[in-house]
């Protein structure tokens, strides 16, 4: 569960990037930059920081 949270992580930030740069789609791309640092700072709460 560990790994999946920080692979999730990093294709949202990926998403977050291309979007941010490649695309302008606004408020959808922030939204996953946002859900990125959550499910990373949920994983750093829990102790579970490889």
């Amino acid at each position: 569960m560990n790994n999946l949270l920080y692979l999730i992580a990093v294709i949202l930030i990926i998403g977050w990037a291309l979007g941010f740069f490649v695309y302008s789609a606004g408020a959808l791309i922030h939204s996953l930059l946002i859900l990125a640092i959550i499910a990373i700072l949920i994983n750093i709460i829990r102790g579970r920081a490889v």
